[in-house]
């Protein structure tokens, strides 16, 4: 007898879809004809320990964010003036031939990207996109082409702000970094290798990461990481979710060849909205600070110090110093405390202080837990500026680091008996643009005095907001130097 049905083919749809298995039964009836019977089996996934609930729903369609998203992402062309030698050759000078004196000055072209985030030309990117640029040039995807003016820079969240002149231009809208999950879909926006408007997908691979690659002593590193394929001219693009809405700035890849091979990094939408904010309403980052030096509890600190510190568990901020003038200590904060959470946002993460705090302005008020001992204190803290002042900077505030161009460290015991002075900064590099570079300053410089003002350390250099006027120090071999800026 012949059979009436046999399982010939069978296709499994949409494990995700709906948590549904469609099964199609394919065979044939005794007279011959072709029957197909569909059936859907519902199921929900197995759940490992730990796991959310389920949440029944398609693959994304990224279509809609692209397609929308693309329009405000621009190409930035960057035009910096660079010295070049004046290449002096004595072959010339034999023959009397006349030679180019000093240093020559030549155009160098870079690129990366942007976003544009006002319909009146506000453009968000990254710092090292335009640092040292004295020509930027926009185009966008449309083909449009605008001259754009820097507004203002923070190198230690390596965002800029630039316009351009333009009216009803396409915009991105900010989205929610907090709201990421892992896991969730994203696009990456930007121009790698000049090709504008290119679109990559992935997904979020982590939150929060500390890479500790931007040059900035106040560095404020909180990285979202995906796996969408980002290279260099992807930089200041645009990190969108599956709703179209900006959710972070691309900005660094970890590489070992300078292109991409699985990771790129993103600043997040909190720290970039709190900066463009800033720089379009003060010209200045309004950067508070809790006046803590401090460490992030994790295994290794328990296993190392765990013993001394009396702490056995992961979790939190181990504070390891105050500043004497700082918020910190104002609000009663002290050495030993651990911070386990802010305005109720618990610290599971090495960077959750530093974010939580970079969102903030300076003379703003937050509630932070503590726990000192067995018991756990709340402490109302009002956050102070670099100066050690609970008040907004002022526009012609100045960064006297970037001014100076360099990087300082503090002085030892050894080198302040051996020079006769109480402290100072020892310039340990000295950066071509900045303030000791035009006076030529040598590496090795030891800093005691800025505008008459006693320098013993880095804290001391870091709160200053004043114009610098006059640089006072010693060289390692005892020969003291001063140097007046003249304008």
């Amino acid at each position: 007898m012949k059979k009436t049905l046999s399982i010939i083919g069978l296709s499994l749809l949409s494990a995700v879809i709906g948590a549904a298995t469609t099964v199609y039964l394919i065979g044939s009836k005794s007279n011959g004809e072709v029957q197909v019977v569909e059936r859907v089996v519902e199921h929900a996934p197995a759940l490992g320990a730990h796991f959310t609930s389920y949440e029944q729903g398609g693959y994304p369609d990224l279509t809609y964010a692209a397609e929308n998203a693309v329009k405000a992402v621009v190409n930035i062309e960057v035009i910096s003036e660079v010295s070049m030698p004046s290449g002096y050759n004595p072959f010339f000078e034999f023959f009397g031939i006349p030679q180019e004196q000093g240093p020559r000055k030549r155009e160098q072209r870079s690129g990366g990207s942007g976003v544009i985030i006002s319909t009146d030309g506000y453009i968000v990117t990254n710092n090292h996109v335009v640092d040292n640029a004295t020509k930027l040039r926009v185009k966008l995807n449309d083909g449009r082409a605008f001259d754009a003016r820097l507004i203002g820079t923070d190198p230690a969240t390596d965002v800029a702000l630039i316009k351009v002149d333009g009216e009803d231009l396409p915009t991105l809208a900010f989205g929610s970094s907090d709201a990421l999950r892992l896991g969730e879909w994203v696009l990456a926006i930007g121009s790698p290798f000049d090709l504008q408007s290119t679109i990559t997908a992935g997904i979020v691979s982590a939150k929060a990461r500390q890479l500790d690659v931007i040059p900035d002593d106040f560095r404020l590193e909180s990285f979202i990481q995906t796996d969408a394929a980002v290279n260099p001219g992807n930089s200041g693009g645009a990190l969108v979710n599956a709703r179209g809405e900006l959710v972070g700035i691309n900005t660094v890849i970890k590489s070992s060849t300078g292109s991409y091979i699985g990771y790129s990094f993103a600043v997040p939408e909190t720290i970039v909205r709190k900066v463009v904010d800033d720089l379009k309403e003060y010209g200045v980052v309004q950067r508070a600070l809790l006046g803590i030096t401090y460490r992030y509890i994790d295994q290794d600190f328990v296993d190392n110090m765990g013993k001394d510190t009396g702490i056995t568990e992961v979790g939190g901020a181990y504070v390891a110093s105050v500043s004497e003038d700082g918020a910190a200590s104002e609000a009663g904060l002290r050495k030993g405390d651990v911070i386990i959470a802010i305005d109720g946002v618990q610290i599971d993460a090495p960077t959750k202080l530093g974010e939580q705090i970079g969102k903030h302005r300076p003379n703003d008020k937050v509630k932070i837990s503590v726990k000192r001992g067995e018991n756990v204190k709340h402490f109302d803290v009002t956050l102070r500026n670099k100066a050690g002042k609970a008040e907004l900077l002022s526009a012609d505030a100045v960064d006297v680091v970037k001014v100076l161009g360099g990087r300082f460290v503090d002085i030892d015991s050894k080198l302040c008996k051996k020079l006769d002075i109480r402290g100072g900064v020892q310039v340990a590099q000295v950066s071509q643009g900045g303030l000791l570079a035009r006076a030529r300053v040598r590496e090795g410089f030891v800093i005691t005095h800025i505008n008459d003002r006693a320098i013993t350390s880095l804290t001391d250099l870091n709160k200053m907001t004043d114009k610098v006027r006059s640089i006072d120090g010693v060289y390692p071999d005892g020969r003291a130097a001063s140097y007046v800026v003249i304008e």
